[in-house]
Parts: C-alpha cells; sequence; structure tokens
C-alpha cells in the first residue's frame, strides 16, 4: 500500500495515499480498534449537510472568500451523495464528544475541496480546522450533525413504516368488521368482538405512536451550532447559529433552528430520550401486534389457528411441511434490540458532566439503529405477513359456538351467580351453553337464543 505523509499538532503519520482523510482521522484509526461498529452513514450525510451550511454561513459573515465556500461546498454534496462513504472508517467507541469524526469529515471536505480547487486553477488550499471547522468546535458540530440525522430517521424512515403497517391494518379492519370471533383476556375466553376490531385496535397503536413520534421530533429540531466550546459562542460570529440553522434547514428539506439555549443544548440530550421513548412505545405496540399474529395463526390443527398467514420459507430442518411465522420472530427481535438500545441511551444521555456530555456517538449509534430496524421490520413485517392475513372462518365459528362465556350475556336477565352456574355446568359436563342452561331451568330455549346472540355482544348493532 501507497502512503503519503500528513501532519497534525503532534507530528508526521502516515495515511493511505488514496484516501482523503488526514492525520487526526488516522491516528483515532489506530488508537481505538475497538468493535467493529462504525460511526453511521446518517451521521456523516448529517455533518455533509453541516459543513455545507457553515460554509454558506461563513462566507455570508464575511469570514470565508467565496472560492473556498464553493470548495467545500460542493465536496460536502459529493458526501451527501455517498460518493465518498468508505474516506469515513471510524468507529462509534471514540472520544465522547465525537472530536475525531468531526475532523474526519473536515479532513476529508478539506482533502477534496483542494482537489477541486487544484483543478479549477485557483491557488487559494483549505484547512480542516482554520477553514472547513471556522467558527464552529466538535461540541457543538456533533451534537448538531446528531439531531439532524435523528430528525431525518424519524420523518423519512420510521414515519412512512408506520403508514404502510397503518393502511394495511386499516383495510384489514374494514374487510373483517362483520367476522365474529371470540375474545381472549389473561389468554382464557372472553367475549365476543370482531376480528375486525380486534385489528383496529393494531390500528390505532400505530395512529397514537406515530403522534406521540410527530410531536417529540420536533424537539429534536433545535440544534446546538453556534454554541462552540462550552456553549458560549467564542470565535462564531452573532447570529451564526441562526444562519446554520437556516441553511441546514434549505439542505436538508426539514426546518431546524437554532436552540435557545447552547449550554444545554452541548450537555443535554433529554429531546434524544424523549423522542427514542416515543420508538420505544412503538416497539412495545409492534411485540404485541406481532405477539398476537403468531398466536392467533398457531397451528395449523394444535393451535388456535383463527387466522392464517403468509407461508414465506420451510419453517424446520426436520419436521417436514412445518411453516413457522418468522416475520413475528424477526419483528419481536427487533423489539428486544430496542429496548436494550433505549437502557443504553437514558443511562448515556445521564452521563453529562458539567459543560459537555462525552456519550455522543454511542446516543446516535443505538438511536439510528432503533429508527432503521424499526422501519424495516415493519415494512419486511407488512409485505410479508399482514398484508396476507386471512381469517380461517371455520375455526373462528366453532369456537363462538363453543365458548363458555357467551354466558356472560345471561348476567342482566339471571344474575351473575346463575349464569357462572351455568358456564360451569357445561364445563364440566361437557356439553354446550344452551344445553346446560335448559337443564337447570333458569330460563327457556326461545329466551336463550333470545339473550345469547353473539351478533348482539359485539357493540356493533
Amino acid at each position: 500500500m501507497e502512503y503519503r505523509i500528513e501532519h497534525d499538532t503532534f507530528g508526521e503519520i502516515k495515511v493511505p495515499a488514496e484516501k482523503l482523510w488526514g492525520a487526526q482521522t488516522q491516528r483515532s484509526k489506530q488508537n481505538f480498534k475497538i468493535g467493529g461498529e462504525r460511526i453511521p452513514l446518517g451521521v456523516i450525510q448529517a455533518f455533509a449537510h453541516l459543513k455545507k451550511s457553515t460554509a454558506i454561513a461563513s462566507h455570508s459573515f464575511g469570514n470565508l472568500s467565496e472560492v473556498k465556500m464553493k470548495a467545500i461546498k460542493t465536496a460536502a454534496e459529493e458526501v451527501i451523495e455517498g460518493k465518498w462513504d468508505d474516506h469515513f472508517p471510524l468507529v462509534v467507541w471514540q472520544t465522547g464528544s465525537g472530536t475525531q469524526s468531526n475532523m474526519n469529515m473536515n479532513e476529508v471536505l478539506a482533502n477534496r475541496g483542494n482537489q477541486l480547487l487544484e483543478e479549477w486553477g485557483e491557488e487559494d488550499r483549505l484547512h480542516p480546522n482554520d477553514d472547513v471547522n471556522k467558527s464552529q468546535s466538535s461540541n457543538d458540530t456533533f451534537p448538531t450533525a446528531l439531531h439532524v440525522a435523528g430528525v431525518i430517521a424519524v420523518e423519512r424512515e420510521v414515519l412512512p413504516a408506520i403508514d404502510k403497517l397503518k393502511e394495511t391494518f386499516e383495510k384489514k379492519s374494514e374487510d373483517f368488521k362483520d367476522i365474529i370471533k371470540i375474545g381472549r383476556t389473561h389468554l382464557q375466553d372472553a367475549t365476543p368482538l370482531t376480528l375486525g376490531q380486534e385489528i383496529s385496535g393494531w390500528h390505532r397503536m400505530l395512529e397514537k405512536t406515530r403522534s406521540m413520534l410527530e410531536t417529540s421530533v420536533q424537539s429534536m429540531k433545535e440544534l446546538a451550532i453556534g454554541g462552540t466550546a462550552v456553549g458560549t459562542g467564542l470565535n462564531a460570529p452573532v447570529g451564526f447559529g441562526e444562519k446554520v440553522a437556516e441553511e441546514i434547514s434549505k439542505s436538508v428539506g426539514i426546518d431546524f433552528t437554532s436552540a435557545e439555549n447552547k449550554f444545554h443544548a452541548l450537555t443535554s440530550y433529554d429531546e434524544v430520550v424523549y423522542t427514542h421513548g416515543a420508538l420505544k412505545a412503538l416497539a412495545a405496540d409492534l411485540m404485541k401486534v406481532a405477539n398476537d399474529v403468531r398466536w392467533l395463526a398457531s397451528g395449523p390443527r394444535s393451535g388456535i389457528g383463527e387466522i392464517t398467514i403468509p407461508e414465506n420459507e420451510p419453517g424446520s430442518s426436520i419436521m417436514p411441511g412445518k411453516v413457522n411465522p418468522t416475520q413475528s420472530e424477526a419483528l419481536t427481535m427487533v423489539v428486544a434490540q430496542v429496548m436494550g438500545n433505549d437502557a443504553t441511551i437514558g443511562f448515556a444521555a445521564s452521563q453529562g458532566n458539567f459543560e459537555l456530555n462525552v456519550f455522543k456517538p454511542v446516543i446516535i449509534y443505538n438511536f439510528l439503529q432503533s429508527a432503521k430496524l424499526l422501519a424495516d421490520g415493519m415494512i419486511s413485517f407488512n409485505d410479508n405477513c399482514a398484508v396476507g392475513i386471512e381469517p380461517n372462518r371455520e375455526e373462528i365459528d366453532n369456537k363462538v359456538k363453543n365458548s363458555l362465556m357467551l354466558v356472560t350475556a345471561l348476567n342482566p336477565y339471571i344474575g351473575y351467580e346463575n349464569a357462572a352456574k351455568i358456564a360451569k355446568k357445561a364445563h364440566k359436563e361437557g356439553t354446550t351453553l344452551k344445553e346446560a342452561a335448559l337443564s337447570t331451568g333458569l330460563l327457556t330455549e326461545e329466551q336463550f337464543d333470545e339473550y345469547v346472540d353473539p351478533s348482539k355482544m359485539t357493540g356493533n348493532q
């Protein structure tokens, strides 16, 4: 491998000749050989939006020449397009402020920008600190990129995935609105409802958690940029944060604002905890839905078997013909990961000391992983399972006919205790509810048929 010599305040260091990063990136790469989890591309792209915007802002304040601004802007746009993804090699497990990732971006943009300046026949050259990082600190750039990346993930990945699955459940709820089945509480038989009503609960879960996410993510649209090292804005012109937020909004296509209090923005991640809490609420609902689906589809002969789901692949290496609820299993594993991520984010966010929180990389790594897994998981569950849910009408009807909890309809006419006697008698003797009721002499056949009508017990009448 060929190398070139780069230098920083620590001296000279060899860097792979074909790479755009510089000395500080190389030192981090050598000093933090921990795991393989790299800084997510979502953060890299958010950083590129930020550096493009800071260059424009610095130029507008007269602190950066037009040609340098143009070089940084062009290089940043190339990063946003994914042209230089393999030039951002740093792992999550680095400095807690994300300084090396900030410098990784500064160095790549400076070196690529200098290539462009040379191609354009310009004599000016970019410096990663003096030009690309002008009026900034890692302490305000990393949290800014963190918020931008998190907002993009929620609004452009998670919310559309929710909408897709929600639409499926809305359709299924309408399609199955007249299919009467037995409800279950405590995993025991309960009173009737329709399959459409049951699925409407799933639909409403997604409506509610979508609303929670929409509300909570607004708080993440406040950006730390302009606070520089400790929140005072040292070395940044007055109004710099506001101008950068305005430019980021244009670049990303989402409205961001400059945080009112930069001291809070540098050291606190309460907005991220709040928003990830909504992701956790979504995960909790998805666990319930996925479990309901696999219970209701269990069988095909020895389980509940009230619905059928698509058969996507063989389920066993030893049992021929076995098919498993694999989409439910995948989605519930996603939920387990999100719950763990929430614990990590909550703990990491609690570790702000004085003017800075130094758990930033692990916070955004877990946040973006949760968003990605939930979005992908919902789309996979929708496309490969939910859209193919169908009722097993024969099994549903048999369970309704044999249910003992239909006796609840008799409470207003013969009282709770007498109704309980009928249910227990039918269960003990293995007879139908009707047979047990008539044998007690508490009501006639005509009365039983009038009072015990499952269609009247669903609330649809």
